[in-house]
């Protein structure tokens, strides 16, 4: 029903209830793009090693078609943040929708290396741009209490996106057994949620706060209505609003807002600060290579495939944790223990590997280590920093400032992908967890002295403080 039918008096107790399931249904769908997001990157972990029979991989193109999701991932969170602001966050996921469907049927259509790098890189770029608006789009839609828990809602597809590619990976193979081809059922099934994503996207609102920065104030109110009481809804267009025509005035908006106001450039330089700290803690090598890694620590490959599951069924627990975290303590503090926690896990993965003779002991123990690993990181480390770029950045610049900063995310990622496997081929699986921590002793430091605590504002209330703060 138009909201503007809805009758003046309605101020019960629906009311309220109505604009949760309003909420609860938006959440819903929107993130079926972070379950795509997840999906694709985690399937090619159980993928690969049969994608090296069929398409004769060797080390170096291995980490090609892995590392090739991520290069499109980089290009596609900033033309998807450029593209949200410019034409709104709606319009992007349904354009995002039909990119993440042609890249899955590219990847699984794929005859030859060369085509499925290309078809990872098109599927990369639905991810990136993915990456950055559903966040931003959740956390213009919610309200400033319900923001952390809506917005993480975001990582628990993505991790229960990662949790299906295991499982299904695990049980295509088994059923398919070592015939060729058995990849492409893995990888074919990413359609399935885009079809789902496109047309649940086709009866969603628009962000409130995307058309207020449009001057579309009636429209911005009347979602605002749909996802807020009357009276909330009222004055929180006010706020926005107000806060829209002043950055109509200085024009805030893009890249030359970053070389002449410091206060964004200080923003920028946290944000960028944020996606890296996120990305060398390793996450990925166990997202990507988890099932070699097992393989290595010494189970057979069909139990490391399954064993596997195991790392995607704690990833989606410890983000209900995190979820539940969100809404009780600060941000700041939360990522820094997901920081510590990950870093003394990897150091004892490095250690394991390096005392423990191959075998059950030290398969079981890497295992335990991974799962340690990902508690902390999943509970912890990536809500926060998906949470908190999508807070950071001023109202006019949202979409622009978060896709710029999942550049640098992805970017990173793409490194560590590209090189994760020549690295253990030349140092050995130790001395590469080693690297790992000492990434993560600089991120824990650079949390410390840069980063800022956003929980418990509004977007206009955030920005006005972080504004006063570094201007």
């Amino acid at each position: 029903m138009d909201v503007r039918e809805t009758p003046a008096t309605d101020t019960s107790a629906a009311a309220p209830a109505a604009v949760s399931r309003r909420l609860r249904l938006i959440t819903v769908i929107a993130t079926f793009g972070g379950l795509l997001f997840g999906y694709d990157t985690g399937v090619i972990n159980g993928a690969l090693p049969y994608m090296t029979d069929d398409l004769g991989l060797t080390a170096v193109t291995e980490g090609m078609v892995t590392s090739s999701l991520l290069l499109g991932a980089a290009l596609g969170a900033v033309a998807g943040g450029r593209l949200s602001d410019a034409r709104g966050r709606r319009r992007t996921i349904l354009v995002l929708a039909v990119v993440f469907f042609v890249g899955a049927l590219g990847c699984t259509l794929a005859p030859t290396t060369a085509v499925m790098v290309v078809a990872r890189f098109v599927l990369g770029l639905a991810v990136g741009g993915a990456s950055v608006t559903v966040p931003v789009y959740l956390a213009e839609v919610s309200p400033a209490e319900r923001r952390g828990a809506l917005v993480t809602r975001n990582e628990l597809m993505i991790v229960s996106g990662q949790l299906l590619a295991f499982t299904s990976n695990a049980i295509i193979a088994r059923v398919g057994g070592e015939s060729g081809g058995v990849w492409r059922w893995m990888l074919v099934i990413a359609t399935i949620p885009a079809v789902v994503l496109w047309f649940g996207m086709l009866v969603m609102p628009e962000s409130p706060r995307w058309l207020a920065s449009q001057t579309r104030f009636n429209e911005a109110l009347e979602v605002l209505k749909q996802v807020r009481s009357r009276q909330r809804a009222e004055a929180e267009l006010a706020e926005v609003s107000a806060l829209a025509v002043k950055e109509e005035q200085e024009k805030l908006g893009g890249w030359q807002d970053m070389k002449a106001t410091p206060w964004i450039r200080k923003l920028m330089f946290i944000g960028f600060g944020i996606a890296i700290v996120q990305q060398i803690t390793g996450v990925n090598t166990i997202m990507y290579y988890g099932t070699q890694i097992l393989t290595d620590a010494g189970f057979a490959s069909d139990s490391a495939l399954t064993a596997n599951i195991a790392n995607g069924v704690i990833s989606v627990l410890a983000t209900f944790v995190g979820i539940w975290l969100l809404g009780r303590v600060n941000r700041r503090p939360m990522l820094m223990v997901g920081q510590m926690g990950t870093t003394a896990a990897l150091l004892l993965i490095g250690v394991f590997s390096l005392v423990l003779p191959s075998g059950d002991a030290r398969a079981y123990a890497v295992l335990a280590m991974t799962v340690t690993f990902l508690a902390f990181q999943q509970g912890a480390i990536s809500p926060v920093t998906w949470l908190m770029l999508s807070e950071i950045f001023p109202m006019r610049m949202r979409g622009f400032g978060m896709g710029v900063a999942a550049v640098v995310l992805w970017l990173t990622n793409f490194v560590i992908g590209l090189v994760f496997p020549s690295l253990v081929s030349g140092i050995g699986i130790s001395n590469t967890f080693f690297l790992f921590v000492v990434a993560g002793l600089a991120s824990l430091t650079f949390v410390k002295l840069y980063v800022p605590e956003t929980k418990g504002r509004s977007l206009e209330t955030l920005e006005a403080e972080l504004r006063a703060r570094y201007s």
